[in-house]
């Protein structure tokens, strides 16, 4: 072994400490702070104001001691000590860390603190300032877009209709061109901003607007779209075309939004699967969602979806009371949904006109008592759901009110019944007014001119014949 001077001429220098060992100092202090977290949170905060000290200047293990303080302070309810610890974070964002760890962490701590959103309004309010504040200056758009699409959402989730429109306006305009035209470079960014305007425009029903804007977002052909977001679109298409009424668009929209949520992952796509069988039944399909290669096989022995094979079978069997028990025993998974709900009625009526055809295609006259059992619906909805399908022409016949009968065959024998006694009740009002003039003329002492009026009157008329012709 040489001598220390030896030493030195190989350029070797002493410290007192080296810069490494420093960073080992400040790595150690962080960690035994955040082993305190649970058990000893004012030591924890007091070891990582330590570590954000120790630093000379602003470096990653500052930032990652800030970020856990915010996150200490929200657990123990210190919302204002909270925001000035955030506040001092987001200031490394500009150097000190890279972006996609500043994205993933801002990113956090947002979806951390969106969960006090209906508590704390003012702190929500608070922190989503100061971040896009931070982010613009930034000139970190990218992240500016997420955020605020973040918080546009979380508003839509609050039923804050006014403040999600302003940001829409924001959003809208940095997705287009000086010119005000939309950059097809930015189909991706737009197709977000229309998902979510689109689903504001399905909550408040606003169906005008909700057309133009689903067609809209189908012509983008320039983006790449995550899946999740199409599904989104689509879904509420598929609403849309409900409240139409159009029930084979609806389940064409259905059907793309559950193979959407599906590629994504997306528990949505049971929810789509449901809505999807509900418009194939109403369109009276025969086809069964759930043969299809797409829906899965192992989807019919999901809970939710159990209830919707069996209640397609019994539609399809047309065993109404079947198809009512299914409906009864199963509320949380068809009833509770407010959606489904809506066309419970439409759907019900879809499955008894399908029983009532079938019911009466032997006979020429049936009793409405009987086909009120069948159904199992009061003989009033029985006459009005008969009275419709008359209209409709899908039945020709009358009914005979009194005997309680559906008479099928030439409509015409009904109708010229009908007609005879509209006759009669007319003949009956041409009398009246006749009675009531010769009361007044008495009344009045014209006598002469009465007399005038019935000299004026032709007996060989149809009208003045005293026996009404029925």
């Amino acid at each position: 072994m040489g001598s220390d001077a030896d030493m030195e001429d190989y350029g070797f220098e002493y410290s007192e400490e080296e810069p490494e060992e420093q960073d080992v100092d400040i790595e150690n202090q962080y960690y035994n702070s955040k082993g305190l977290v649970e058990t000893d949170p004012e030591g924890a905060l007091s070891g990582f104001a330590e570590v954000v000290q120790m630093e000379p200047e602003k470096a990653e293990w500052g930032f990652k001691a800030l970020k856990q303080t915010v996150k200490l302070y929200y657990r123990l309810g210190r919302y204002r000590e909270m925001t000035d610890a955030y506040r001092e974070m987001i200031t490394y964002i500009k150097s000190v860390v890279t972006r996609n760890y500043s994205e993933k962490c801002i990113n956090s701590i947002m979806d951390f603190v969106s969960g006090s959103a209906s508590q704390n309004f003012d702190l929500l309010r608070e922190f989503y300032q100061i971040t896009l504040k931070a982010l613009e200056e930034a000139k970190n758009e990218r992240l500016w877009f997420k955020t605020n699409l973040k918080l546009c959402k979380i508003w839509f989730d609050m039923g804050e209709y006014g403040r999600m429109n302003k940001i829409l306006k924001e959003l809208h305009k940095s997705c287009q061109r000086a010119d005000g035209t939309d950059d097809q470079k930015k189909g991706t960014q737009l197709l977000e901003v229309y998902a979510i305007e689109i689903q504001m425009y399905t909550e408040t029903k606003n169906n005008k607007k909700l057309k133009q804007l689903y067609q809209k977002a189908l012509t983008i052909k320039s983006a790449i779209p995550h899946p999740r977001i199409m599904g989104i679109i689509r879904e509420c298409g598929g609403k849309m075309h409900m409240a139409e009424r159009q029930w084979a668009e609806a389940a064409t929209d259905f059907f793309e939004a559950f193979k959407n949520y599906d590629e994504a992952g997306n528990q949505r796509r049971i929810q789509c699967l449901k809505y999807l069988v509900f418009a194939n039944m109403l369109m009276q399909s025969e086809v069964n969602p759930f043969d299809g290669q797409e829906a899965k096989p192992y989807y019919k022995n999901d809970p939710e979806i159990l209830a919707m094979t069996n209640l397609i079978a019994a539609f399809q069997r047309n065993e109404i009371l079947e198809f009512e028990k299914i409906l009864k025993n199963n509320r949380r998974t068809i009833m509770d949904d407010p959606f489904i709900r809506n066309y419970i009625e439409d759907l019900l009526k879809n499955i008894r006109t399908q029983v009532l055809l079938k019911l009466i295609k032997p006979y020429t006259r049936i009793r409405i008592p009987f086909i009120s059992k069948e159904l199992n619906v009061p003989e009033a909805d029985v006459e009005q759901l008969l009275v419709s399908l008359i209209l409709d022409n899908r039945i020709q016949g009358h009914i005979d009110q009194v005997n309680k009968l559906l008479e099928r065959g030439d409509r015409s024998k009904g109708m010229k019944k009908y007609t005879a006694v509209e006759k009669w009740n007319t003949q009956l009002r041409h009398w009246m007014y006749l009675t009531l003039f010769v009361f007044i003329c008495i009344r009045w002492g014209q006598t002469s001119k009465l007399k005038g009026k019935f000299n004026s009157i032709d007996p060989t008329h149809p009208d003045s014949s005293s026996t009404p012709n029925i």
